[in-house]
């Protein structure tokens, strides 16, 4: 399993200052099914006229037994704490909004988003990609989430 630490991410956080941007997210704000574990974010920032900046993250749950069953474990949190059921993105990937809509979770199983990477549909950082393949190889019950500001 890979633990990215502060130093490997460094590069992707540079420019997103959690307190200069009211737009600006953090990972203490990313909803997670209940024991999975985060093990591995990236926040990556738009710095233009609608600036912005978004958290990546693989979370794993080994307890689940399987993605499909971590997937339902997050939908249920979302649900427990008032998010609205959303469409995703692309494909299989399911979306939901915050109470109020001021966050959106954009999420998928980690197979299903490096099938997407691979085939060119989504993209990912480099560090998040390889968190999603060692956990699937690994046979690990693993996420890919995106938590972005919403439109309000």
């Amino acid at each position: 399993m890979v633990l990215l630490t502060a130093a490997a991410m460094a590069p992707a956080l540079a420019g997103c200052a959690h307190g200069g941007n009211p737009r600006s997210i953090g990972l203490s704000e990313l909803p997670v099914a209940s024991g999975a574990k985060v093990v591995g974010s990236v926040r990556s920032c738009d710095r233009g006229a609608n600036s912005y900046c978004s958290v990546q993250a693989v979370v794993v749950g080994p307890h689940y037994g399987t993605s499909t069953a971590l997937l339902a474990g997050e939908k249920a949190r979302l649900e427990q704490l008032g998010w609205t059921a959303t469409l995703g993105l692309q494909g299989k990937e399911k979306g939901s909004d915050s109470p109020g809509h001021n966050l959106r979770l954009t999420y998928s199983t980690a197979y299903l988003d490096l099938l997407a990477l691979d085939s060119g549909y989504i993209q990912r950082a480099p560090a998040l990609a390889h968190a999603m393949s060692a956990a699937v190889f690994a046979g690990v019950p693993a996420l890919s989430l995106i938590l972005e500001r919403g439109s309000s």
